[in-house]
């Protein structure tokens, strides 16, 4: 009986954690083309800037580890922020979380045309209505509900299978070397160049705060389970993002793979490169853009829940308008599923369909939510005269502070910045009309335990 537990958990785990951390390891089909095309394609400063952008990420990931200890019913930054600084603060965090799945939807749905694309190529023509096909299509998927975390996980595990078979043949079989200088010329020193380029690669860390929230759909444990599962998923997503990443660069700066031509993309070129461009291309693609499309998916189904749980009726606490609380009969609130679809319709067509035009408003607002639970965690440790965890949050902090300047610095992520703030005002307002009901910093935790 005891192993029958043990292996009944060990299988839970399994669908939770690779079905979680989708969003990340997805995250480096378009992050490591981002740093390289903010290095001008000089692949020599790739691995540094890679190195910086895992560096936050493992800061920002110590700060997690502690809020699951503070947090293991769920809720995330929200749950963080408004417990620190009261109810009202949790709206910061909650804006710039809906308009970062929005985000992270759009530019998933651009990245997955893009894998198509490479391979083949006589799509590009028709990029844009690839796009919005393949964003119709994940939504009217999530309106058959939120199951599928087994297939979800499945396809995590794909990626990152054929992603180390890829990386496995670019150092130790025979390649196709490409012609790319390993020093492109440029206007910035080696260090400032790095400096400038690693906030574009940060997307790398959007979807790390995901178990926070995400531990509240295991019901079945207690809080000591889900503080491991949670801390558990966190973990291993890191090291199989830093494997991914620091494989994939290496093997780029390898084979001299630099900036792809319009119709590919930087993975896919050194996929082709170091494995020929027959079956295990295909692969590579194919897992590529199935995780896309699950992390699509994914927040498909946890923005309109926020939106759901913030709504009058349906268990919400009363802020939001009671349509956006009903649902269809697979419990899935289809208003704010087409809510959704419109809003990364409207991002997409306005890129062109091109992911790597939306990186940069990316990078900005999730690290508003990171942001706020550093803070908030700072806050708790400070009290409690915890120096050593109080001195990393406060690291972590300014990190993330530095990482946000220098994308704001270059101009059109503010309006990542001003639509979260937009939506964090909104948002409070019609909580102060609504009478400030309690329980809005529960909202990613109400929702997490939904799906």
């Amino acid at each position: 009986m005891l192993a029958k537990v043990y292996r009944s958990r060990a299988v839970l785990l399994f669908a939770f954690a690779f079905s979680v951390m989708g969003d990340p390891v997805s995250s480096v089909a378009y992050a490591i083309e981002a740093a390289l095309r903010a290095l001008h394609g000089d692949l020599a400063l790739l691995l540094p800037a890679m190195g910086v952008v895992l560096a936050v990420v493992l800061v920002i990931s110590f700060n997690y580890h502690s809020l699951y200890g503070r947090f293991p019913e769920g809720g995330g930054d929200a749950a963080a922020t408004g417990r620190a600084f009261g109810e009202g603060w949790a709206f910061l965090p909650l804006g710039a979380l809906i308009v970062d799945y929005a985000l992270t939807i759009a530019i998933s749905a651009a990245a997955g045309a893009s894998a198509a694309i490479a391979y083949v190529p006589r799509l590009e023509p028709g990029r844009v209505p690839l796009t919005l096909v393949l964003l119709t299509v994940v939504a009217g998927l999530t309106m058959f509900g939120h199951g599928g975390r087994s297939l979800f996980a499945l396809m995590t595990v794909a990626f990152v299978a054929v992603g180390s078979v890829v990386i496995g043949a670019a150092f130790l079989g025979p390649v196709s070397h490409g012609h790319a200088p390993l020093h492109a010329s440029g206007g910035h020193g080696p260090s400032i160049a790095v400096l400038l380029a690693f906030p574009v690669a940060m997307a790398l860390a959007t979807g790390v705060e995901a178990p926070s929230s995400a531990i509240a759909q295991l019901g079945q444990l207690d809080d000591a389970g889900r503080r491991w599962f949670g801390r558990i998923t966190l973990w291993s997503m890191l090291a199989i993002v830093l494997w991914l990443s620091v494989g994939l660069s290496a093997a780029a700066v390898h084979l001299r793979i630099g900036i792809p031509p319009h119709d590919s993309t930087q993975i896919a070129e050194t996929a082709r490169a170091a494995v020929g461009g027959g079956g295990l291309f295909a692969a590579f693609q194919l897992t590529t853009g199935a995780l896309l499309l699950a992390a699509a998916s994914s927040s498909f189904q946890a923005g309109p829940g926020v939106l759901k749980a913030l709504a009058i009726g349906g268990g919400g606490t009363g802020v939001l308008p009671a349509r956006l609380a009903i649902t269809n009969r697979h419990h899935t609130p289809y208003w704010g599923v087409a809510l959704f679809l419109a809003a990364a319709g409207v991002t997409a067509v306005g890129a062109g369909g091109h992911e790597q035009r939306l990186v940069l408003f990316y990078a900005v607002a999730v690290f508003i939510a990171f942001l706020g639970g550093l803070l908030s965690m700072m806050h708790f440790f400070v009290a409690e005269r915890r120096w050593l965890l109080s001195a990393t949050s406060a690291v972590g902090a300014v990190a993330v502070a530095v990482t946000l300047c220098l994308n704001l610095a270059r101009g059109y992520p503010i309006a990542s910045l001003a639509a979260a703030l937009a939506i964090a005002a909104v948002l409070y307002r019609f909580w102060v009309r609504a009478g400030k009901p309690r329980g809005v910093s529960d909202a990613e935790a109400a929702a997490a335990a939904e799906s």
